[in-house]
């Protein structure tokens, strides 16, 4: 009975270091500028080429 205790307790430690991880991974979010999302935006083609130099003018001059 007692050599289950010396099993278990490594076990559910490693099972909560390991659950623990995978949900500050979930939480973790990439934060990008607003020149980032302008160009991505822009890559995609979500918005035309006016559009983004009128927005970047825009986001140049707030700074």
């Amino acid at each position: 009975m007692m050599m289950w205790g010396w099993i278990l307790i490594p076990v559910l430690l490693v099972l909560g270091v390991f659950l623990y991880n995978g949900r500050n991974r979930q939480n973790t979010v990439k934060r990008e500028n607003p020149m980032d999302i302008l160009d991505n935006r822009f890559a995609k083609g979500e918005i035309s080429k006016e559009e983004y130099e009128e927005q970047k003018r825009t986001l140049n001059t707030k700074n």
